[in-house]
């Protein structure tokens, strides 16, 4: 387009001479190809490289990370459901309210068309952003979505168990947070980072430790759907040690 609209001002410019309109149609020619660089660019821009164009956007930069492992987490299955939408967008407009709208579904919409999503340098940028307190809550999160259907897939539990270790979460942690979604008969030792071999002095030391660890207090500076969720998460803790003391006879 450029190449065309140079020659006809070098012809004109150059008092209509030929050679002027080979010296517009020079340019132009340089300034389309220019420009079918860039946009080629464009279209080239890595996911991570919009990640990191989103999560340093005022005020998007959290909701960028919950997007990006939320997608990776729909993806696990190979089949994102319009229950784990649901899920996700529920728990949006509880968390951002107002600041919550279609902009964030269209980056969640990005993430999930992507042929892989780069979990590794996306928690390596979370870690140096949030405390592991707010990261275990994260997962807590992510594992909601993955519970939003009823059940856990082992290809959930995997993928679940790729982004803790990136989070640099412990395995307790873990192990802890999995209890409280992926059911078993273990579940509530599992709960309280234990094993069914405990002693009861070790059971009460255990529920005494994460009910410290996992107290909302840790994260009351986050908004109120992740205050809800580490409420959730204090409850089944009290919960898995009722349940054991109840199942042991232990007063």
């Amino acid at each position: 387009m450029f190449k065309i609209i140079f020659a006809a001002l070098g012809f004109f410019f150059f008092t209509r001479h030929f050679m002027g309109a080979i010296i517009g149609f020079i340019i132009g020619s340089a300034i389309d190809n220019f420009m079918t660089v860039k946009v080629k660019a464009g279209k080239g821009q890595s996911i991570f490289d919009y990640y990191q164009q989103h999560a340093a956007r005022p005020h998007e930069d959290f909701a960028t990370m919950l997007m990006a492992l939320s997608a990776a987490v729909m993806k696990a299955d190979g089949r994102p459901l319009k229950v784990e939408l649901e899920y996700i967008k529920a728990f949006f407009a509880q968390q951002f309210g107002p600041q919550y709208s279609a902009t964030h579904l269209q980056t969640l919409k990005h993430f999930l068309d992507a042929a892989s999503i780069p979990v590794e340098q996306i928690c390596n940028d979370i870690n140096m952003r949030t405390t592991l307190e707010v990261r275990i809550q994260l997962m807590h999160y992510l594992f909601g979505i993955a519970r939003s259907d009823g059940h856990v897939a082992d290809t959930e539990i995997n993928v679940l168990r790729r982004i803790a270790v990136q989070l640099q979460i412990p395995s307790p942690d873990f192990e802890s947070l999995k209890g409280m979604f992926y059911r078993d008969v273990n579940s509530d030792y599992h709960v309280l980072g234990i094993e069914p071999t405990a002693s009861e002095e070790e059971i009460k030391k255990a529920y005494r430790q994460m009910a410290v660890r996992y107290h909302p207090d840790k994260v009351i500076h986050m908004g109120e759907e992740f205050q809800k969720g580490a409420k959730e998460k204090f409850q089944k803790i009290q919960d898995a040690y009722e349940s054991i003391k109840k199942s042991r006879g232990i007063s």
